[in-house]
């Protein structure tokens, strides 16, 4: 990689211009060495509006023509869940970086072809799963590594929020992905593969809406070492939203919302102790900085995202659904 690669800024176009992309593009303007060049909406007016408001150079009316355009170093796919993975191979076909909203793609399956995709072209990929790089969860990470508080013996997780029941948005529309358990079952699901690994046991139920999304879902994952996770999402009611860890000499708890910037008490002994990280952004940056330090280093697969990661996280997810009879 020459030295001029390494030193200029990193031009970012964004696909799929909702709640996401705003967030991700208000914190990219955060990080002095890389910009938002370009964004792409199947609306030209939604592009138009989104450019101004983030000031990015170009807007675009469809996303293969910003997936053609030369000057783009990285793309960040933030389209309904069922188009991810070919907007992503879109991409890497033309030698462009990706970094992927969450669920990288529908099943395994995708996800496997996106991967090897990115392997052929020797292009960077990356799951944007954005809680993995905030550095409370970092942190706490640390701590569950380190046996801080001793093994841990019970994890309880979950994501809640109500919505009304509406199939024309992308929250409920089933063909798109739509339902709990993609959306936000993924963060309960990451919490427990990134901190107790895979399960040896899966149970799972769900509730359903009346056009075959899931409205709820509860899993138990059981580990080798008699650890167990406890964990629901739910678009029909209001949770906490905590990510609870019970260890042998101390409870570590991500207070609401886990998943982004957020505090971690330590109760020990009837006593809790509260970490603040001091958070100036929405949260999105951390990652996006672990990227461009990726492609900048040439590097084609994240050290903390990896392929396996990804790869385990949808399997994971693939056996809930099946267990619960949910099929896209």
């Amino acid at each position: 990689m020459t030295q001029e690669k390494q030193l200029k800024k990193i031009k970012w176009g964004i696909i799929g211009l909702g709640r996401i992309a705003n967030s991700f593009a208000t914190d990219l303007a955060t990080i002095s060495d890389a910009e938002l060049y370009a964004v792409a909406s199947r609306s030209q007016k939604k592009a138009d509006e989104f450019a101004k408001k983030h000031q990015a150079t170009k807007a675009y009316d469809s996303y293969e023509t910003l997936a053609n355009d030369p000057n783009i170093d990285a793309v960040y796919v933030a389209t309904p869940h069922s188009l991810h993975k070919d907007n992503a191979l879109m991409c890497l076909e033309n030698g462009i970086a990706v970094l992927g909203e969450k669920p990288f793609a529908m099943d395994a399956d995708e996800v496997d072809e996106m991967i090897a995709k990115a392997k052929e072209k020797n292009v960077l990929l990356m799951e944007a799963l954005w809680t993995y790089f905030l550095p409370h969860y970092q942190y706490v990470l640390k701590e569950l590594k380190n046996k801080t508080y001793g093994n841990i013996l019970k994890l309880e997780a979950d994501f809640g929020f109500t919505r009304p029941y509406d199939t024309s948005t992308r929250l409920f529309a089933k063909n798109l992905g739509g339902g709990s358990l993609l959306d936000i079952g993924i963060y309960p699901i990451f919490a427990a593969l990134s901190t107790l690994g895979m399960p040896k046991n899966i149970e799972a139920d769900a509730t359903f809406f009346e056009n075959g999304a899931d409205s709820s879902c509860r899993m138990i994952f059981d580990y080798d070492n008699g650890a167990k996770a406890q964990l629901k999402s739910t678009l029909i009611e209001e949770t906490p939203t905590q990510a609870i860890f019970h260890c042998e000499k101390a409870t570590i708890k991500i207070n609401t919302k886990f998943h982004e910037p957020s505090t971690v008490s330590i109760i020990k002994n009837g006593k809790e102790e509260i970490k603040d990280f001091n958070y100036s952004t929405i949260g999105y940056n951390y990652e996006t900085i672990h990227f461009n330090e990726l492609l900048r280093k040439g590097k084609t697969e994240s050290d903390i995202m990896t392929f396996d990661f990804s790869k385990n996280l949808i399997k994971t997810l693939d056996d809930v659904r099946g267990i619960i009879g949910l099929d896209y």
